[in-house]
């Protein structure tokens, strides 16, 4: 049985539609989610995803993903609080944004 924590709430295909459709970034010219983005859609913690990923790398194609550089995840953040400022959302930024 799983316990209450684990249990997923299903959501709508439309939903997820939105959500992934807000969570594309643009990096190296290819659409991308961040890991922390896909975590979010699979409800579970961003930890918990990246362990999988790695228990079972050999079922992901070396051009799959990518690791972010210092300089891509600055401007990753400065996109993320510009967006958040401009709509107006009161969440949360990601990585502790003002």
């Amino acid at each position: 049985m799983a316990k209450k924590s684990e249990i997923v709430n299903p959501i709508s295909s439309a939903e997820v539609l939105t959500k992934v459709q807000y969570a594309i970034t643009i990096l190296r010219g290819k659409q991308v989610l961040l890991d922390f983005q896909l975590a979010e859609l699979y409800g579970v913690e961003t930890k918990r995803l990246n362990e999988a990923v790695k228990r079972n790398i050999q079922r992901f194609p070396e051009d799959f993903m990518f690791r972010v550089s210092k300089e891509e995840l600055a401007n990753i953040r400065s996109q993320f609080a510009t967006t958040y400022a401009q709509s107006g959302d009161n969440r949360e930024q990601p990585w502790g944004g003002e």
